[in-house]
C-alpha cells in the first residue's frame, strides 16, 4: 500500500535492502514502480541530476519482491508491517511472522492507534514487537513514533531506534497508550475544527 511502499522507499534510499510482500497479486511491484517515479521526479529537481539520478537508480536497486509471500521474510533482520488498521489482522499477521522470522527478528507495526501489546500477545517472543507509526506521505514527513510495549525491550527499542534515524527521520518514544503521541493530540484538535464549523465561527475552507 501507500504507507508501505513510501516506508520501502525511504529505506532503501538510507542503504537498507528492503523485500516487499503483500499478499494482493502484483501490490509489491506496483509499489516499487510508484517509488521509482517519486525518485526520478525528485531526482530531476535536484541540483546534480545526474547524480540524484544514480543515487535513486541505487536505491530502487536494492527494492525487490520477498518471493514465496511471508516465508520470503525469514532472513529480514527487521519487519514493518503497514497493513490496515484491523487489529484482528495484524494479530494473525504478527502470529504468521513469529513463525518464519528468525528469532531474533524485530517485528514493528505501522499502526497508528492499536496497542502494541495486544499485537504483541500474538508472538511468542513478545520482547522484539514495536511500534513503527510513520508520517504520511513517509518520504517527505520527518517524524516517526516509536512505541514500546509492554513487553517491549530495551535492545528492541534501540535497534528500532537506530534504524529510524538511519533512514533520516526524527524518533519520538510513546508509551503504549490510545492515539500514542500524534493522533492523541490530532484529534481534539479535528474535534474542535467540527464544533468551530458547527458554531459558526468561521466557513469549513477557513477553519481548514
Amino acid at each position: 500500500g501507500q504507507m508501505g511502499g513510501g516506508i520501502a522507499q525511504v529505506a532503501a534510499a538510507a542503504g537498507h535492502d528492503v523485500l516487499l510482500c503483500d499478499a494482493r497479486p502484483g501490490a509489491a511491484a506496483a509499489a516499487i514502480e510508484a517509488a521509482e517515479r517519486r525518485l526520478m521526479r525528485a531526482a530531476g529537481k535536484a541540483e546534480d541530476a545526474q547524480a540524484a539520478e544514480q543515487a535513486a537508480r541505487e536505491a530502487l536497486g536494492r527494492m525487490t519482491e520477498a518471493q514465496g509471500g511471508i516465508s520470503g521474510l525469514v532472513s529480514a533482520d527487521i519487519v514493518i508491517e503497514a497493513v490496515a488498521e484491523d487489529e484482528a489482522l495484524k494479530r494473525d499477521l504478527f502470529g504468521q511472522l513469529s513463525a518464519v522470522c528468525r528469532p531474533d527478528a524485530i517485528l514493528a507495526s505501522n499502526t497508528s492507534s492499536i496497542s502494541i501489546t495486544r499485537i504483541a500477545a500474538a508472538v511468542s517472543a513478545p520482547e522484539r514487537v514495536i511500534g513503527m507509526h510513520f508520517m504520511n506521505p513517509v518520504p517527505v514527513m520527518q517524524l516517526v513514533e516509536v512505541i514500546r510495549g509492554a513487553a517491549t525491550s530495551d535492545q528492541t527499542f534501540e535497534r528500532t531506534s537506530e534504524v529510524v534515524q538511519s533512514m533520516g527521520k526524527v524518533v519520538v518514544c510513546s508509551k503504549d497508550f490510545p492515539g500514542f503521541i500524534v493522533n492523541r493530540v490530532l484529534m481534539p484538535m479535528i474535534n474542535e475544527a467540527f464544533c468551530a464549523m458547527h458554531e459558526g465561527v468561521a466557513s469549513a475552507a477557513h477553519i481548514d
